[in-house]
Parts: structure tokens; C-alpha cells; sequence
């Protein structure tokens, strides 16, 4: 597939999960422990995807969202914007941390059972490529490499349509069992 027909293919899915979450749920919010109880983690981001529960605020902030979920993996879809560059006009590195992080966590995320939850205990994130406001839209691929009843690793890397590295990361999270309500 060419650069144009992946950007094309891309742009057409984030804009369809977008559309169909908005539709449902318009306004940012917090997933409460009552609408994820008995639900497996991919079961609650499933659920986020179809508009079911409401997207995360951090969407927002950092201009990326949640394309898709299967078991053991995440993607998330940003672009960067002028207000994700640092004061030499490049893309803030936090900016790519956080959407590693949420690719990574989200990955830990659709292995959990219900009464299960996880946190993000160790993130190393190495850039290889800048990103400017030319680069368009990046892709955070998310991959779980072990999940276990208290520890989940996973790793995850940031790729432009071009199939180009921009950056990748791993990450440690501890998994517990969560509060009962």
C-alpha cells in the first residue's frame, strides 16, 4: 500500500471512531467503577470506542484518540499541533510519551478481567525521528509481551503512514485487583 493510500485508510478510521464516540458520548469524561464493573478491560474500551462510555480528557489535550482494540494490543492516532512544540519549534518529547503511554497501557488494558486494573510502574521512551507540524498523522502500536497476575509488560512504537520510526517505548505496569464498589 502506497503512503497516500495508508494516510487515506488512516485518516478514514480515525475519523469514523471519532464520529461514532462523539455521536454518543460528546463530552469528555471518566469511566466510573459502576459502568466498568464486570466488564474485562477490552470489553470497557470496546465500549469507548462505540460511544458506550465516555472518552478519556486526555484525548483532548493532546489531540490523539483510540483507533482500535484487540486482545493484547492498542493503537492510538495523533497529529501533532502548534501547542505540542517545545521552544525550538520541535514536538515536545511529552507529547510522544504520552501517546506511547496510552498505547502501551491501553494494550495491558484488554487483558485485564474484570476486578482487575493495572498502573503504569516503569516507561522508557526512545525518539529516533522529529515530528513537526508537516509530519501529519503518527500511529502509537501498542503490544502486550507478557501479562501475569502482577506484573504486564508491553512495548509500542509511534510510525508515520510512511511506515517511518518516529519513536518507541516499553513499559513495566503493576496489575492488581481493583476496589470493590
Amino acid at each position: 500500500m502506497s503512503t497516500e493510500d495508508t494516510l487515506a485508510q488512516w485518516t478514514q478510521e480515525f475519523n469514523a471512531v471519532r464520529e461514532r464516540m462523539l455521536a454518543k458520548a460528546p463530552n469528555a469524561g471518566f469511566v466510573t467503577p459502576a459502568q466498568a464493573a464486570g466488564k474485562s478491560g477490552l470489553e470497557v474500551l470496546q465500549a469507548m470506542l462505540a460511544g458506550e462510555l465516555p472518552y478519556p480528557h486526555i484525548s483532548d489535550t493532546m489531540d490523539f484518540g483510540l483507533v482500535s482494540v484487540a486482545p493484547g494490543k492498542a493503537v492510538f492516532q495523533g497529529t501533532p499541533q502548534l501547542k505540542h512544540l517545545n521552544p525550538m519549534g520541535g514536538v515536545h518529547g511529552g507529547w510522544y510519551a504520552t501517546l506511547l503511554d496510552s498505547a502501551l497501557g491501553c494494550a495491558v488494558h484488554t487483558l485485564m478481567p474484570p476486578g482487575r486494573g493495572y498502573t503504569t510502574a516503569e516507561l522508557s521512551v526512545n525518539i529516533v525521528r522529529g515530528a513537526t507540524l508537516k509530519t501529519g498523522p503518527l500511529r502509537a502500536l501498542g503490544e502486550v509481551l507478557h501479562c501475569g497476575r502482577q506484573l504486564a509488560t508491553a512495548e509500542a512504537r509511534i510510525v508515520g503512514p510512511d511506515g517511518k520510526l518516529y519513536a518507541h517505548a516499553t513499559t513495566t505496569c503493576l496489575v492488581f485487583e481493583l476496589p470493590s464498589a
